[in-house]
C-alpha cells in the first residue's frame, strides 16, 4: 500500500499538472487517495485545491506574460464577469482558457486565486464525498 505522505505528494503533483494544458484527471487521484486513506480527507482536500489553484495561477501568469496592449475581443465576456467567472476554472479546456484570459486582461490575481480556489474546492468536495461512500 502507498503511504500517506507519498499519496499526498502524488496528489499535489497531479492536481497541479491537471490544471495546466496537460489533459489528466486529478479527481481520479483524489478519489484513489481517499479510498486508500479516508483519514486524509481534509489534508487531501487542501492539497488538491492548493495544487490545482497554483497550476491555474501558472496559466494566469503565462497570460499576463504574453498579453499585448490590445485585448482580444473574445475576452470581453470574461472582462464583463471579472474574477467571479474563475469559479468555473476547474472545467476541462474552458478552465485553462479562463485562467489564461484572466492573466491577459490583468484581472487582480488575488481575486482570481480566491474565486478559482472556491470553485476547485467545491468540485473536489463532490469527488471526495463520493470516494467515502
Amino acid at each position: 500500500m502507498i503511504d500517506a505522505d507519498t499519496s499526498l505528494w502524488s496528489l499535489a503533483a497531479a492536481s497541479f499538472v491537471a490544471s495546466t494544458i496537460v489533459p489528466m484527471s486529478s479527481e481520479a487521484v483524489l478519489f484513489g487517495v481517499l479510498r486508500l486513506h479516508p483519514q486524509l480527507f481534509w489534508p487531501a482536500m487542501a492539497v488538491a485545491t492548493l495544487g490545482n489553484t497554483l497550476g491555474g495561477l501558472t496559466t494566469y501568469a503565462i497570460g499576463r506574460f504574453i498579453a499585448q496592449k490590445k485585448p482580444l475581443t473574445q475576452l470581453e465576456r470574461l472582462r464583463r464577469h471579472g474574477a467571479p467567472a474563475l469559479a468555473m476554472a476547474w472545467l476541462p479546456v474552458v478552465g485553462d482558457a479562463l485562467c489564461l484570459g484572466a492573466g491577459w486582461l490583468k484581472i487582480n490575481w488575488m481575486a482570481v486565486a480566491a474565486w478559482s480556489a472556491a470553485g476547485r474546492l467545491a468540485r473536489y468536495w463532490v469527488v471526495a464525498e463520493g470516494a467515502l461512500w
